[in-house]
């Protein structure tokens, strides 16, 4: 039987002895993963909230960075006509 996907986060923060996320954390790392996954390889999406989490910003101020980054680097993929 496999464990549903809140009940692993809370266990897993149990585990690592820190705070479980709240319902709007979990929606704002969602929303920076699949902001990475889109900007980039699906691979970016977990290491994106790792440095995330790093980073020392809350989640909001990284989903910011994010699309920001996204943004910027999707601008820069189109290269203007001469």
């Amino acid at each position: 039987m496999t464990t549903d996907a809140r009940t692993w986060i809370d266990a897993f923060a149990e585990a690592l002895g820190v705070d479980a996320l709240t319902e709007d954390e979990v929606e704002i790392l969602l929303e920076l993963a699949g902001t990475a996954a889109h900007g980039s390889e699906r691979k970016a999406a977990p290491l994106s909230c790792w440095l995330a989490a790093r980073s020392g910003l809350t989640p909001a101020e990284a989903e910011v960075r994010a699309r920001e980054l996204a943004e910027r680097l999707a601008g820069a993929e189109v290269s203007p006509e001469d």
